[in-house]
């Protein structure tokens, strides 16, 4: 099959995007929690971005695979010598389970590298899609979205080495609002998605939602691992508790419309995680924090911290002054910059048109 998918590479233009996200509760998607979690309602809520990172597959060397990012310097191998355990090793991974060799993969990512928006878990959506059209159109079997998320998450989290969570594939996949429920049925992981019935408009985010980039990249393993390993002594359970339980007062204050409700959920939740792990702020990740408290309004960082993203959330006579007071705190580094960013409803999108010869 993997020929053929060169083959139709050859043929067709395929291209992939989806959406990154800001989330909150992220780390409760990780099964080391919502297993033992079960009686809390462990859950996971995320907004997708209209910032996108797409995929493109271009026809490359027989046997080979390329990847290329923005942000990454660009490899090529062998396909079965092509590295897991490189920056863009998910990728590689990714490719070699469908056997894709052949090919250019080639990442365009609208968010700043390593923000803690999900990035890398989207691009494996979109690579994941991209490949699953072209071996479909090689006669062989397509995947449905929710297919592609679990494909996706599989591969990452086996070829990563750390517990990983599915919160940032599904933020891809299906776009929108959405609050991630982690049940347990008899046979895995039965994860409920709730849709905010209230929908976020751009106008609305706009209004009441801001995302700003600290100017220094992430690591989430650095700290996630830190958390898995205090969960399983023993340490802080009770606090992933509290958590959950202010995810599902965030939720249903977005869905009635309460951005003041809403704001002090992310506080609550924000403060535990300050708390049991100072590092995920940074010096500025502080100030920003502090200055949306002042004015009433949450702010969290996104993913796992530590470097990447903040977003914040409010009342709209409260967000627009705080906009002001993000833009001066965020000029003391030459990085860091507010997102121009709204609402994603559309989640994965895929295309595959045919390439146009010389003389078309």
């Amino acid at each position: 099959m993997g020929n053929r998918i060169a083959e139709i590479v050859e043929a067709y233009d395929v291209q992939a995007s989806a959406p990154c996200r800001v989330d909150m509760g992220g780390t409760l998607d990780i099964g080391t929690f919502y297993y033992p979690l079960q009686h809390a309602g462990p859950c996971t809520f995320n907004l997708a971005l209209n910032m996108r990172t797409c995929v493109e597959l271009q026809p490359y060397r027989a046997g080979w695979i390329k990847v290329s990012s923005r942000g990454f310097e660009s490899a090529a191998y062998p396909v079965d010598q092509a590295p897991f355990n490189h920056d863009l090793g998910l990728m590689f991974a990714v490719a070699v389970h469908f056997n894709a060799a052949g090919l250019h993969v080639k990442i365009d990512s609208a968010s700043p590298p390593r923000s803690a928006l999900g990035g890398s878990s989207v691009a494996a959506v979109a690579l994941v899609g991209a490949l699953a059209r072209c071996r479909a159109m090689a006669g062989g079997e397509d995947l449905n979205r929710d297919q592609i998320v679990r494909r996706a998450h599989r591969i990452e989290e086996t070829v990563a080495g750390v517990p990983c969570g599915m919160q940032d594939q599904l933020g891809a996949a299906y776009g929108g609002a959405n609050t991630w429920h982690w049940d347990v049925a008899a046979d895995g992981l039965a994860v409920r998605r709730e849709t905010v019935a209230r929908a976020i408009t751009p106008e609305d985010f706009k209004a009441h939602v801001l995302v700003a980039y600290c100017g220094i990249p992430h690591v989430s393993r650095d700290i996630n691992g830190t958390w898995v390993r205090h969960f399983l002594a023993g340490k802080e359970r009770s606090q992933w508790v509290r958590m959950a339980q202010y995810v599902r007062r965030f939720s249903a204050a977005l869905n009635a419309g309460r951005w003041e409700d809403a704001a002090a959920a992310m506080n609550q939740e924000t403060a535990i995680r300050r708390a049991m792990t100072p590092e995920v702020l940074d010096a500025i990740g502080c100030d920003l924090v502090d200055a949306a408290r002042a004015r009433g309004c949450g702010a969290r960082f996104t993913g796992a911290g530590g470097g990447g993203c903040l977003w914040a959330v409010g009342a709209s006579e409260a967000i627009q002054p705080l906009r002001s007071d993000w833009h001066t705190i965020l000029t003391k580094r030459s990085e860091a910059m507010l997102l121009d960013v709204g609402p994603d409803a559309d989640g994965l999108l895929i295309s595959a048109r045919p390439r146009r010869g010389p003389g078309d």
